[in-house]
């Protein structure tokens, strides 16, 4: 079923910290204020969304 599928591919990647993928929506609202005037001074930044799958230091 699609909740173990979901959780096969969770285990796979080690876990997610915050325990589940990003939402669509948390992905458009970053997306959302990058194009907005908000953003207008931000150059050449990468954001990673993956709930705390890739540690930063």
């Amino acid at each position: 079923d699609e909740e173990t599928a979901r959780q096969g591919i969770m285990d796979a990647m080690g876990g997610i910290p915050i325990g589940r993928p990003a939402w669509p929506q948390e992905i458009a609202e970053l997306v959302a204020f990058l194009v907005s005037d908000r953003a207008s001074a931000i150059h050449g930044a990468e954001y990673v969304i993956d709930g705390g799958t890739i540690p930063t230091v």
